[in-house]
């Protein structure tokens, strides 16, 4: 099976929205379970078969650098006119007081989900990226203090406020933490709790489910069973 295509659009996001839901994926990556087994690290071997095969491309409208929050500025890796087809796209939330989705990332977004590849918001993302119309006649979140400029801005969606919504092959979050519950979520249903909770250990992260409850036992002060991370 060819490796999953995952696409992050590179508007001027704030850096946690993209970063804590990339690493998610990363760490949960066939390329990096297979040099953790080959260092040894205990039960990751029996996680090579389990991770993902997924490769990352950076989307820009150009090859420029792009500033992100924080003074960081991150390098596509790829533009719209040059990336391959996509299983996945996220974008992450920029600043709601001065962001406007540029016509092409709009359209590069519109083809994507009219070619039947699924789509992740985070945090703002979902308000920045509905003049595009994907979300029109969806139900949808974005982050909670934007909601009611969301509802006048985009009046055709139904906008809601949940930690995350799943509709069909869209997936909104209400901000950037619940942007990495919602990527945790998504990691369990399609690969498994076994896989899910060693990335969670290893990135010493602890996620909510869509009511805010955790969804591991606490890894702090009372631990998983005691000291085994990968035991339920």
């Amino acid at each position: 099976m060819a490796p999953l295509n995952f696409g992050f659009l590179m508007i001027q996001y704030q850096v946690i929205d993209v970063a804590g839901p990339l690493d998610i994926l990363s760490c949960s990556s066939k390329e990096l379970m297979t040099s953790l087994a080959a260092a040894g690290l205990p039960g990751a071997s029996e996680m090579v078969d389990k991770a993902i095969d997924i490769k990352f491309h950076h989307i820009g409208e150009t090859m420029d650098p792009v500033q992100m929050t924080g003074g960081l500025k991150v390098v596509p890796t790829t533009t719209c006119d040059t990336c391959p087809p996509l299983d996945f796209l996220l974008v992450g939330g920029p600043d709601p007081t001065k962001y406007v989705l540029p016509d092409r990332f709009a359209e590069f977004i519109r083809q994507h989900v009219k070619a039947g590849g699924h789509l992740f918001t985070t945090c703002t993302g979902g308000l920045a990226i509905a003049p595009s119309g994907v979300l029109d006649g969806r139900t949808a979140t974005t982050n909670h203090g934007v909601l009611e400029v969301a509802k006048k801005v985009a009046p055709k969606v139904n906008w809601v406020e949940k930690q995350w919504v799943e509709d069909g092959k869209i997936w909104t979050s209400g901000g950037a933490c619940a942007g990495m519950d919602m990527m945790a979520h998504w990691l369990i249903k399609n690969y498994g709790m076994e896989l899910a909770k060693m990335t969670f250990y290893g990135l010493d992260f602890e996620p909510r489910d869509i009511e805010g409850n955790r969804v591991l036992p606490q890894q702090h002060g009372a631990g998983i069973n005691g000291n085994n991370p990968f035991s339920v």
